[in-house]
């Protein structure tokens, strides 16, 4: 009998798993197929334990990496290394000012909606049908008040709303998207609207009538108000370049099986 594995009929034989390894140590188990991403994520990491080890911040038993867990003294070891290894050097106020200017958006405050509602709580045991009927006829009655009439918006918030805003006319003041449910947000932000909206608003809370105020959009502040976070944005990218130079260096000079590191992207370490 033969000793060669034959493909069931019709079919083709499954190709073996690929076991990736930096020198001696595999990345992957015999029975663990991962994405070149994940793969390459994991030689860069060995690389950076194993060179931790040579640099006498780890110890030459640590553990092997299981599934890609490397242990809590190799993840510390490999910090040591990158911030003796990793020079950044602090961006010129110049080089600030031109990332700034060519990324306006990048720094730019959110849109802002000055709104007030009239809440109608959907809570347990209530008659969905009813609540739904009642703010239909509210919502039709205030979009049909003149523009002189006396604040009817605010009278029914304060006698209807289930939302403690109503003591204040149902004013919710300034908000951005982050402030609100996301389902609330997607009604009022990115619209031009302004004035009661034509619809009811559903949100997790309840059935909205809302009336939006007023609107301000994005916008771009000046560089002294935001230099720190530039300078930040700038140290970072420093930071992945250096990291970047530095693990192509340890990938020339190691033993790499089953992973290409040409063009490797900066891994989490962490």
């Amino acid at each position: 009998m033969s000793a060669v594995a034959r493909p069931p009929e019709g079919g083709t034989m499954a190709a073996e798993p690929r076991v990736a390894r930096v020198g001696d140590v595999a990345l992957n188990a015999p029975d663990e197929v991962l994405d070149d991403a994940e793969l390459r994520q994991r030689a860069c990491t060995e690389l950076l334990r194993q060179a931790a080890m040579r640099a006498g911040l780890l110890a030459r038993d640590d553990a092997i990496p299981e599934r890609g867990a490397t242990s809590a003294a190799a993840s510390a070891a490999i910090e040591a290394l990158l911030d003796r290894a990793l020079v950044v050097p602090e961006p010129a106020e110049d080089a600030c000012r031109r990332f700034h200017a060519a990324n306006p958006a990048r720094f730019a405050s959110g849109e802002q909606v000055h709104a007030r509602h009239v809440l109608f709580a959907v809570t347990p045991g209530v008659d969905v049908a009813a609540l739904r009927r009642r703010a239909e006829a509210c919502l039709v009655d205030l979009r049909a008040r003149g523009a002189d009439e006396a604040d009817r918006f605010g009278a029914a918030a304060t006698t209807l709303s289930n939302c403690p805003s109503g003591a204040h006319g149902g004013d919710l003041g300034w908000l951005e998207a982050g402030d609100c449910a996301p389902e609330f947000a997607r009604e009022i932000f990115g619209r031009p609207e302004v004035g009661v909206l034509p619809r009811l608003v559903h949100s997790r809370h309840g059935l909205h009538i809302v009336e939006v105020l007023e609107r301000r959009g994005r916008q771009v502040p000046p560089y002294e108000s935001v230099a720190p976070a530039v300078a930040q944005v700038l140290r970072r990218q420093s930071w992945a370049t250096a990291l970047r130079q530095y693990l192509q260096l340890l990938a020339g000079t190691a033993r790499i099986e089953g992973v290409a590191l040409e063009a490797v992207a900066a891994p989490l370490v962490q």
